[in-house]
């Protein structure tokens, strides 16, 4: 997320438009069975060599947050990747059974599992943050990235336990609790192991810190990636093409390597500039992954 920008905010104005969409789901899938097929990827071909070597590589929907949650889907069958992790305007937290299997049977259409959905916030309020597992558990998936308060951890402990889903910290730079490397290790330490971090590498480099240090240093509470790279180490800056900026992006799939990230995880890609029309700067930058990831398991 970039400085200008709240996901908080956008999530208040975006949620009726979301609901919508859900809504009319099932009509919209059937109006879709006569379109032509996407144009063949690399991460879809029957044969072929899967690009990202095994690691699962998908879209946070934040990065399409300025399309109806079909037509981002769309776009994601398009650029080949398999795996999304939903922020709420796109798959809202009180989705009733209905609205989940709905997404589910569009996601299926379009090849793609959900990862992860985030980023979400816990308190103090055992059965509210429940509520969200509860919605993790129906929707099939073992990851949330998350804002947790300091008073969550206690409720937090007991859930992971209990539903065997991950919490991912996320980061979100300069002024934020969970800042600095040293935020995240310290909140996650004595915690349940299923509490970690989803390293957002753009936030880290706004801090002015190293995403790879980051990744070593948490090692197996690494959950979760947003992978981004940013013009300038500074708060104030905007996102480019991964490599273009300061992130290694070699560095960083040799450190998930070496700390055997788990194949069941989520490593989202985000780019927040350019919302209107971020498809092809998606692209090259799953492009540069692909080759980065090659490099480092070279």
């Amino acid at each position: 997320m970039t400085p200008s920008a709240s996901r908080r905010q956008f999530l208040g104005a975006s949620a009726a438009l979301a609901g919508v969409a859900l809504f009319d789901l099932p009509r919209l899938i059937a109006a879709d069975e006569e379109d032509p097929p996407p144009r063949p990827s690399p991460a879809r071909g029957e044969g072929e060599k899967d690009p990202y070597a095994g690691l699962p590589i998908g879209i946070q929907s934040y990065t399409l947050r300025k399309f109806p949650v079909l037509e981002a889907i769309g776009h994601m069958e398009r650029l080949g990747v398999r795996y999304v992790e939903f922020f709420g305007a796109h798959f809202p937290l009180d989705s009733s059974d209905e609205k989940i299997a709905d997404m589910q049977a569009t996601l299926k259409k379009a090849k793609l599992s959900i990862r992860a959905h985030g980023v979400n916030g816990f308190g103090k309020d055992h059965e509210s943050n429940r509520k969200i597992f509860e919605f993790a558990k129906r929707a099939g998936f073992k990851t949330i990235t998350a804002d947790p308060a300091p008073d969550s951890f206690s409720s937090l402990d007991k859930l992971v336990a209990e539903y065997k889903i991950r919490i991912a910290i996320h980061n979100h730079g300069p002024g934020h609790r969970y800042d600095k490397l040293k935020d995240v290790a310290s909140a996650v330490s004595g915690h349940h192991e299923l509490i970690g971090s989803c390293v957002d590498t753009g936030h880290v480099l706004r801090s002015a810190e190293d995403p790879v240090k980051w990744i070593r240093e948490l090692g197996k509470r690494c959950h979760a990636l947003h992978i981004k790279d940013v013009a300038e180490m500074q708060d104030r800056t905007h996102d480019v093409i991964i490599g273009k900026g300061h992130l290694d992006v070699v560095g960083v799939f040799k450190a998930l390597k070496e700390i055997k990230f788990p194949a069941d995880g989520s490593l989202s890609m985000e780019y927040e500039s350019n919302p209107d029309n971020p498809v092809e700067d998606v692209r090259q930058c799953l492009a540069i992954a692909a080759e980065a990831i090659g490099k480092a398991n070279g």
